[in-house]
């Protein structure tokens, strides 16, 4: 009997996961990454105004004002933003110092020192730097961008000829992770993997939208257009801003895009272990629009498909070589191996696939059972912190939520 469970448990793994790998396959032939805006012909570079936010960043705002500063975008055609939520660390001076030296690119600073009731921090800054530099007023696109990110020199390009080819007013890209980190390499592709499967890239790029997203590690978008739905004047009060941004450009009408960031812009998440468990709380918390149901569902459902299934299909070749060996349950040790091995090809392959695609570092692959598992603790612990009314602390400021 214990033969023939991980004989289904083999068969139920290669399908899941072969439709997975079908599904991945369809999403990278149908959607161009943003290398694909580096071969567009006849682009009308736009004036773009880059925003970025920064709440004590001093570790990384010198790296993306360097990026920036090294962009092959026109000269004339590039400003940027930096807005100083709050900060009580050294980001000033390590922005002044990177700004010091290359005055042939603009560049405002704005320094906020509180944030109004009814605004979330990040959400409060954006619209501040929107509504108050002159660089963003006058410009045709903005750029909302992390503080933790790193361009390409040609990522500013490519997005703005993406954008412009594909008659988008938002695009949205996500970026290539670092890895040097163990939560990097063994938590963080599970987690990425469950965030694209609750917002799956085709369905996010259908002109006719139905599950809209955006990252807000890199959102570009049409000025006109985001003062036409208000902004993020309209989300101020949501800690999740970027999906609710995607929201309300749908509502407006406005055509979104999203595609992997193909190594052309870099992001590091998260510094330490802590910070990034409280960060995926807060991403899946609000992804799930706060339903301690959901998330307690797709919980069991990482649990289930991507740690126990294949494990027990993995053990069920051992066993049921072991069993043939001895001359022992000749046909249900023949089931487990044969149907074992064709789950673990195919859950092994389809984790290859991902990971190439996301450029995740293949060795990401064997580690994620143990991923999957850790993922879908975060997940249970979300509803645990809702049923309990937990508050949340993001960039100095403390959330109160209520499950849905």
């Amino acid at each position: 009997m214990l033969l023939y469970l991980a004989a289904a448990a083999g068969l139920l793994t290669a399908l899941y996961w072969g439709a997975v790998a079908a599904h991945a396959v369809l999403t990278w032939r149908a959607i161009p990454t943003l290398r694909a805006g580096l071969g567009v012909t006849g682009f009308r570079p736009p004036r773009v105004c880059v925003v970025v936010p920064a709440h004590n960043e001093e570790a990384c705002i010198g790296t993306v004002a360097a990026s920036l500063l090294s962009q092959d975008y026109p000269a004339d055609r590039l400003s940027a933003v930096y807005v100083l939520d709050r900060c009580t660390d050294g980001t000033r001076a390590a922005l002044d110092a990177v700004l010091a030296g290359a005055p042939s690119r603009r560049a405002t600073i704005i320094e906020v020192g509180q944030c109004p009731e009814g605004w979330a921090g990040k959400v409060h800054a954006l619209w501040r730097a929107v509504s108050d530099a002159p660089a963003a007023r006058e410009a045709d696109v903005l750029l909302f961008l992390d503080a933790d990110t790193m361009l390409d020199a040609s990522c500013v390009r490519a997005a703005a000829s993406l954008m412009q080819a594909r008659g988008l007013g938002m695009l949205s890209v996500l970026s290539t992770l670092t890895d040097d980190r163990w939560f990097e390499r063994v938590v963080q592709p599970a987690a990425a993997m469950e965030l694209v499967r609750m917002f799956p890239l085709r369905r996010t790029n259908w002109p006719s939208q139905q599950r809209p997203f955006a990252n807000g590690q890199f959102i570009m978008i049409d000025r006109a257009a985001y003062l036409g739905f208000g902004g993020h004047g309209a989300v101020r009060q949501h800690v999740l801003e970027d999906v609710e941004l995607a929201r309300a450009a749908d509502r407006a009408g406005v055509r979104i895009g999203v595609v992997l960031a193909d190594g052309l812009l870099h992001c590091r998440m998260y510094a330490s272990w802590a910070e990034f468990r409280r960060g995926w709380t807060r991403i899946f918390t609000e992804s799930a629009n706060r339903k301690v149901s959901r998330l307690v569902r797709v919980a069991w459902r990482k649990r289930l498909l991507s740690t126990l299934l294949p494990l027990a299909g993995a053990a069920g070749v051992a066993a049921g070589v072991a069993a043939l060996a001895t001359g022992h349950g000749h046909d249900a040790a023949w089931w487990a191996v044969r149907l074992g091995a064709l789950g673990t090809l195919v859950y092994g392959a389809t984790l290859v696939l991902c990971m190439k695609l996301g450029r995740t570092p293949l060795r990401s692959a064997a580690a994620y059972p143990v991923g999957a598992w850790i993922v879908s603790g975060i997940l249970l612990g979300c509803a645990r912190s809702l049923r309990a009314g937990e508050p949340i602390e993001w960039a100095g400021r403390v959330y109160r939520r209520e499950a849905r």
